[in-house]
């Protein structure tokens, strides 16, 4: 069963959750002075539109006409029920799950890449920098600015980008250029390429590079795929569809899960339903955010000041941490691989209006191979999370005899991600 909507139908604005928020949220603070940082500060790494929406309170923000017809290349994206998932556990719940596998990258990361590019180029950037972990985010950069003719130089975690050449070699194609990190090629990366030139990396240490560069570049940016509030904003258009077709298809759900890394699929999908729990509507719902056990930061960081990056580079802000020096273990969906979470999404977590759940990787391949040899779609590492959490919602229905409606967000395929379905199906993937 698939639910679709026309193109005519894709959202025309963001919806922005600021305005419901059961308190403000902290602002970053200057490291040096502790004082928050004015978004002037901001414009140093982003361009003024993008900063004028990480602080905007605005409810809804107009999606330009330039993102829009790009959108339209894979926008709206399907809704989908999965029956033979149902039909396989034996369970009374109904299943349903946003595709975004369908990208031209195969993943939910477009939705902000190309608004990025957009908000950059209408600025008079010439390049973009960034960083990306399993390698979703730099290849939807790379492919966005194509669209804009702007320079993209991706710092890529080093275990990914070993584990993963064909989203590198997906990167050049869309003309980007990709760096393994730590590199030797700035400050931030030199010191630990150094120690070890091998060393496996972090998405903290990534975004170092990628600062650096954007910093010491009089005509460059950078460009960041999570955690940030416009990043968040730009998702939303992922929950503003699916509300739609989960209505048309005569359903409203009981539970909303997403994979959360930074945060940004996760709060793409959740913020419009979020909205209807703030508001006292809908004040049931469950949403329920997924993460690795290997890099447990909603489950066991601590909420406070912490840097967005390893070398401290950028503000102060207030999230759920590891500790913004942790390096996780190499587990292979690197896009959760990152010490802290949205601000958004930690402020809800903290007030209770989202739960948590971690799994470790065995776990969540075992879901993803069995989604796989159900629904057809072999998930990313990433999705398989949210997957996994989705599957024993439905056997924990089962038990009880409840007929509850789930609905995930596919944030991605995992086509890219082969080598580790291998090593799981030869039992050599390691329960990290």
């Amino acid at each position: 069963m698939k639910i679709l909507l026309s193109e005519e139908e894709i959202p025309k604005s963001w919806f922005n959750i600021t305005p419901y928020l059961p308190k403000p949220l902290e602002p970053p603070l200057d490291p040096q002075t502790k004082e928050p940082v004015s978004p002037d500060k901001l414009l140093a790494i982003f361009p003024e539109p993008i900063v004028e929406q990480e602080v905007s309170e605005k409810e809804w923000i107009e999606v330009p006409e330039d993102v829009l017809r790009v959108y339209s290349l894979w926008r709206p994206t399907p809704l989908h029920r999965a029956k033979n998932l149902e039909e396989y556990l034996q369970t009374p719940a109904k299943i349903f799950y946003k595709n975004e596998s369908v990208s031209p990258p195969g993943s939910h990361k477009p939705n902000t890449a190309v608004a990025q590019a957009y908000y950059n180029k209408v600025s008079g950037v010439k390049r973009l920098t960034t960083e990306t972990g399993a390698g979703q985010w730099g290849s939807s950069l790379a492919f966005a600015t194509q669209f804009f003719n702007l320079e993209c130089e991706v710092y890529m975690v080093r275990v990914s980008y070993n584990q993963k050449p064909f989203r590198r070699i997906l990167m050049e194609t869309w003309g980007a250029k990709v760096i393994p990190s730590p590199s030797p090629y700035t400050r931030a990366g030199r010191k630990f390429y150094e120690e070890n030139p091998e060393h496996p990396g972090s998405l903290g240490i990534a975004i170092s590079e990628a600062i650096e560069k954007a910093l010491t570049s009089s005509d460059t940016k950078y460009s960041l795929g999570s955690v940030l509030n416009h990043v968040l904003l730009h998702q939303t258009v992922i929950g503003l569809e699916a509300k739609k077709q989960m209505e048309k298809a005569g359903y409203y759900p009981d539970y909303v899960v997403g994979a959360v890394g930074g945060g940004s699929n996760f709060a793409g999908l959740a913020f419009p339903f979020l909205k209807d729990k703030l508001t006292g509507e809908k004040p049931h719902l469950e949403v329920i955010a997924v993460e690795p056990e290997a890099c447990p930061t909603l489950t066991k960081g601590e909420y406070r000041y912490d840097y967005g990056d390893t070398v401290g580079l950028t503000p102060l802000i207030k999230m759920h941490t590891l500790g913004h020096e942790f390096v996780p273990p190499p587990i292979h969906a690197g896009g959760l691989r990152y010490h802290g979470d949205a601000p958004l999404l930690c402020l809800l977590y903290h007030e209770g209006y989202i739960s948590a759940s971690a799994y470790k990787q065995r776990a969540v391949f075992e879901a993803a191979i069995t989604f796989a040899r159900t629904e057809g779609i072999v998930p990313a590492p990433e999705s398989a999370h949210a997957i996994r959490k989705a599957i024993d919602i439905a056997l924990e229905c089962k038990e009880r005899g409840e007929e509850k409606v789930i609905l995930f967000n596919l944030s991605g395929h995992g086509y890219f991600d082969l080598s580790a379905y291998d090593m799981y199906l030869k039992g050599e993937l390691p329960d990290t």
